[in-house]
């Protein structure tokens, strides 16, 4: 797990970086930075995504995360296709958000289990 967080934690920074030029690219690198830095939590310090506080505050971000994907899901026909989330920037943006969801979902399985869980 430590790998997969390791890359999707670069992935998550090469999409922020390449917001440079989106007229909200300022806003989009805000929301690409919080699965950035949960990947990079439960990559290089995966102990601190068992402290009650910060399952609490990846808790929010994830119900955070799934509203932004009903506000940003994608109302145009067939908005899975290339052709059609090439040029539809609301295409891009639902997308988007739908890869931060997984990310997050991503790092919500990679935290460690209390052991009276394991053990059962």
């Amino acid at each position: 797990m430590r790998l997969l967080n390791i890359i999707l934690c670069v992935l998550m920074l090469v999409f922020a970086a390449v917001q440079y030029n989106d007229p909200d690219g300022f806003i989009w690198m805000g929301i690409y930075a919080i699965p950035t830095i949960w990947a990079a939590i439960a990559a290089w310090r995966n102990q601190w995504l068992g402290h009650k506080v910060v399952h609490f505050l990846l808790l929010f971000c994830i119900f955070i995360s799934v509203a932004g994907v009903l506000v940003f899901w994608p109302s145009d026909e067939g908005w899975w296709r290339q052709k059609v989330w090439w040029e539809q920037e609301s295409a891009r943006e639902g997308i988007g958000m739908m890869i931060v969801i997984l990310v997050l979902a991503v790092v919500w399985f990679s935290r460690p289990r209390s052991r009276s869980r394991q053990e059962k």
